[in-house]
């Protein structure tokens, strides 16, 4: 993992966007989720929408060994209604976020954020249900557009969890 900006906290204002969101098995979800970037990106395109990104993927429920309840979306300049059917509007909420930067390796830099939240003290916008680990607000923003860099080890990624209030 290349780590381009360490973990640290950040303000952040609430964030428009539209998205797919789907419940899909952990094993095979990165396939799922750049299916829906494709489907989200077609979606946009064929309305239109030349301002939308980054482009995200969001947790909103975790469960390594069942369902993860996981979404796709684009930050948007303004509103946007969806379709009504499966591309919707959302926001990404206010608050403060601990977040870092890095290039490849998902899964090293979410344990890496997960470990500086413990050392820190700081408390995840999160809590467990029947279905996982449910948060408040958990995603990767990616800052390198996958349309023009198809290489995922080459994107750079801000991963954000928001902490509790």
């Amino acid at each position: 993992m290349d780590l381009i900006k360490p973990p640290r906290v950040e303000e952040r204002p609430a964030v428009d966007y539209v998205g797919i969101r789907v419940v899909t098995p952990f094993r095979g979800m990165l396939r799922v989720r750049d299916t829906l970037m494709n489907d989200l990106v077609a979606w946009l395109d064929g309305r239109g929408v030349d301002d939308a990104g980054p482009l995200f993927f969001r947790l909103h429920v975790i469960d390594m060994d069942g369902p993860m309840d996981i979404e796709v979306g684009a930050v948007t300049a303004k509103p946007l209604a969806g379709d009504g059917d499966r591309v919707r509007r959302g926001s990404l909420p206010a608050g403060r976020y601990a977040t870092l930067t890095y290039r490849n390796h998902s899964l090293r830099a979410n344990k890496t954020l997960l470990q500086w939240v413990r050392d820190n003290r700081v408390r995840l916008d999160r809590r467990d249900t029947a279905e996982g680990d449910a948060f408040g607000c958990r995603y990767e923003a990616y800052l390198t557009d996958p349309r023009t860099e198809p290489r995922k080890t080459k994107w750079e990624t801000e991963l954000s969890m928001r902490l509790a209030d």
